[in-house]
């Protein structure tokens, strides 16, 4: 059965170009605010390009998963409410001169770092939903893993189990 979508007008604006002083337009209250305005504007779509995390060169186009979010996209003023992290680890970072730019190897090197204080402070990972999101997504899990001690060249190429002992080079023990 397909399903129609209801004829209407909108707008294709990717996430990352949304305001945000962090280096990167985020799923924060920038888009919550620019939803809102797209309902003034009687506009009917969002279209946002992939979401995926990116790979080498940073194109929506290029992702390790169609599965996971681009974790450049976690907001982190969201963070910084759930007291995960502070603002003056936030401000520690340099994000970029200009809020117009984005300067993806300034995101690689802050952004991670300071997700990773989130996720260590964050509660949730003790929780049964959570649990259970890690082993519906294993696969995923297991080829985001390989991608990193390979520079990433494993996520395209290597099985998600590795079958010989040149694959097994990229998989550390999990």
């Amino acid at each position: 059965m397909k399903t129609m979508l209801e004829r209407g007008a909108g707008i294709l604006m990717p996430v990352s170009s949304l305001p945000s002083p962090y280096g990167i337009g985020t799923f924060g209250a920038a888009a919550y605010e620019f939803v809102d305005f797209l309902k003034r504007a009687r506009q009917k779509y969002w279209q946002v390009l992939p979401v995926g995390p990116t790979s080498y060169g940073d194109s929506p186009y290029q992702s390790f998963s169609a599965f996971a979010g681009n974790p450049y996209f976690i907001d982190l003023d969201t963070l910084k409410d759930e007291k995960l992290l502070t603002q003056d680890e936030i401000d520690a970072c340099w994000w970029c001169d200009k809020q117009d730019q984005v300067k993806y190897d300034a995101l690689y090197y802050y952004r991670f770092p300071l997700l990773r204080k989130a996720y260590e402070r964050s509660s949730h990972k003790e929780s049964e939903e959570y649990q259970a999101f890690l082993e519906e997504n294993e696969e995923n899990r297991l080829i985001k893993t390989c991608s990193r001690p390979c520079n990433g060249r494993c996520a395209r190429t290597a099985p998600t189990r590795p079958r010989s002992p040149r694959g097994r080079r990229c998989v550390p023990d999990i």
